[in-house]
């Protein structure tokens, strides 16, 4: 059983910045691929952003979020952010840390291959 507590969620004006952190439990938190996903009003989550596991080569960005938006990881710390620049009220939602069994399946729907999700945290952002 792996346990996801994020945090860095809050209350910020439109062009401002946040950095989510996803902390992990688990010995092999190296080989997780990591994704952040957030439901779009009315719909079921999304994927925002995934890293591949190890040395997170592979990055996958929603077009919503490109340019605007980092994800990364620190293994020795067992967590992944995700670095949020230029927000807008859009992005106001709940994100959600998740583990995945790949990389494909974290980035293609249905998402099916979602092992491990966290309880996410609150970001508002007001114009």
């Amino acid at each position: 059983q792996v346990q996801l507590v994020e945090s860095g969620g809050g209350l910020v004006q439109a062009g401002g910045s946040l950095r989510l952190s996803c902390a992990a439990s688990g010995r092999t938190f190296s080989t997780y691929t990591m994704g952040w996903f957030r439901p779009a009003p009315g719909k079921e989550r999304d994927v925002v952003a995934a890293i591949s596991s190890w040395s997170g080569s592979s990055t996958y960005y929603a077009d919503s979020v490109k340019g605007r938006f980092t994800i990364s990881r620190d293994n020795a710390k067992n967590t992944v952010y995700l670095q949020m620049n230029s927000l807008k009220p859009e992005d106001t939602a709940v994100y959600y840390c998740a583990v995945a069994q790949s990389f494909g399946r974290a980035i293609t729907k249905p998402y099916n291959g979602i092992d491990y999700w966290g309880k996410g945290t609150l970001v508002s952002v007001f114009s």
